[in-house]
């Protein structure tokens, strides 16, 4: 079976283990009928390839060995290696080709687009992750997409969020990202 790296934002399919907190919420708000502007999830099968074929998951393991919630100098050090990490690592040529056909499905080249996280362990009954994680605006070409979705990506191990994650006993073989890739709108004001 063909993995799903990408999912329509109304794809019925989507849920949270799959399209993360936030990815869900808009799903949901469409399905509802609210006016939601245009994108795509990148699902957390393609963060987890991008895990796997980089080989970075017992990086970031060992990496997290020598934390101490209790010295934040120790989380902002592992924050920092394991993001160094992801920015080192190639996302994977099939993953880059499912962004960039959905990105160009958008429409005009060069388009400029919201690239937000979407973490699996996100809002849940007993612990709130809102703000954990990165969100990146007016992003416009594939190759910043891709740097942004990396940025993403490596966002889940903020030094804030590995804390937050250790605090609520959540473990850190488990967390996943998805990322939720949405039109930029103009905004408006009915003020006059």
């Amino acid at each position: 079976m063909k993995p799903s790296y990408i999912l329509a934002l109304d794809n019925p399919s989507a849920n949270l283990e799959t399209v993360g907190g936030k990815g869900l919420s808009l799903s949901k708000m469409i399905s509802a009928g609210f006016p939601i502007p245009r994108g795509f999830h990148i699902t957390t099968e393609a963060y987890c390839t991008f895990i796997k074929l980089n080989a970075l998951q017992t990086k970031i393991i060992a990496t997290l060995k020598d934390v101490d919630t209790a010295l934040p100098a120790s989380l902002e050090t592992a924050s920092a290696t394991i993001r160094s990490l992801f920015a080192q690592a190639g996302i994977p040529p099939d993953i880059a080709e499912s962004i960039r056909g959905s990105y160009e499905a958008l429409g005009r080249p060069e388009k400029s687009v919201a690239v937000r996280s979407s973490a699996t362990a996100e809002d849940l009954p007993e612990a709130s992750f809102a703000g954990q994680q990165e969100t990146y605006l007016n992003i416009h070409g594939m190759d910043t997409l891709l740097n942004a979705v990396k940025k993403c990506w490596a966002s889940l191990w903020t030094a804030r969020a590995i804390a937050y994650r250790i605090k609520n006993n959540i473990d850190q073989n488990t967390v996943a990202l998805a990322v939720v890739v949405q039109e930029m709108v103009n905004a408006e004001s009915g003020l006059s």
